[in-house]
């Protein structure tokens, strides 16, 4: 058995009730031929584009099991994470939705790799570059003409919102409007050899503003046991951010486009529609926080999940 044949997919019910779940236009399923031969290159990155936009715009960006559930543990297992996007309706972090959508993406026959990636938690305000340890994972996508596509479901609301061709040369693409986003393939200041260079992620508010650069990934395929590390740290270092925040994200979709998104944070709930943010609630209650998760996000807890966060550092308390 081959190293790619020993990957997991999902059979073909369980694409059937993803491409519903996602809510995917019929005319777009018409784009491929599932599995495993795809249509022209051309339709293969249409059906690609709207295939991550409706997954973002319907799964969302989330840690809640890191604080609301029993053990507080996140399960990269792509069985587990099928029953809990598609049959739950939930989300995930960074690893979760990109682990369950490359599946998805090699169940439909696409050829498809995962890397890891660095993040720049300096990109946050902070005013310099700060590298942290590989953390985060994209899907590559190489299509018939040998191109190559990096995409990402698992980053936020400045994550990207189609595939991005991995092209230094490539111009800008358009992001929620007016915010745009970019690949360029530089080295970054933390190499000590400054011959390496590194594919980096760039995002800005609108074309007058500065580039900032979100996160960092090679063409080197990680595997399944390199995530296993990475998402144990991710998931249970004090030192993690997901391990004292609550956060929860989704995308709003228009027709075929990405026009805004929904953000909480902690307590507050917002609204963000092509750069003007309207503030939505501010949950000072769990009871008034899981209602938002189930009336703003979809997001509907269990009885043992809601009990979970009891005691968390994260727990609201009025």
């Amino acid at each position: 058995m081959s190293a790619k044949s020993a990957r997991p997919t999902y059979d073909a019910d369980q694409i059937s009730k993803y491409l519903k779940h996602i809510s995917l236009p019929e005319d777009s399923k018409d784009l491929f031929h599932a599995p495993g031969k795809l249509h022209h290159c051309n339709n293969a990155l249409k059906f690609l584009t709207q295939l991550q936009r409706h997954q973002i715009a319907t799964v969302p960006f989330e840690n809640l099991s890191l604080h609301y559930s029993r053990d507080h543990t996140i399960s990269l297992d792509p069985g587990y994470l099928f029953n809990k996007v598609v049959d739950r309706g939930h989300g995930g972090y960074c690893m979760e939705n990109n682990c369950f959508f490359g599946t998805v993406l090699r169940s439909l026959g696409f050829n498809v790799f995962s890397a890891g990636a660095r993040v720049n938690t300096g990109a946050n305000g902070t005013g310099e570059d700060r590298w942290e340890g590989w953390s985060h994972m994209v899907n590559i996508v190489t299509l018939s003409s040998g191109q190559k596509y990096m995409l990402d479901v698992g980053f936020g609301g400045n994550g990207p919102i189609q595939p991005l061709l991995l092209n230094p040369s490539a111009a800008p693409t358009q992001h929620i409007a007016p915010a745009e986003a970019r690949l360029v393939h530089e080295n970054i200041p933390h190499n000590t050899d400054p011959n390496q260079k590194l594919w980096q992620y760039q995002h800005r508010i609108d074309p007058q503003s500065e580039w900032q650069t979100m996160y960092c990934f090679t063409e080197l395929e990680f595997l399944p046991k390199d995530y296993e590390v990475m998402n144990f740290w991710t998931s249970q270092s004090r030192k993690s951010w997901f391990t004292y925040s609550v956060v929860a994200v989704k995308m709003i979709l228009e027709g075929e486009d990405v026009v805004g998104t929904l953000v909480l944070s902690g307590g507050d709930v917002k609204r963000r529609v092509q750069g003007k943010t309207e503030h939505l609630r501010t949950c000072k209650t769990e009871e008034e926080r899981v209602q938002a998760l189930r009336d703003v996000f979809g997001l509907r807890l269990t009885d043992e999940e809601r009990r979970g966060i009891g005691g968390m550092v994260t727990e609201l308390k009025e």
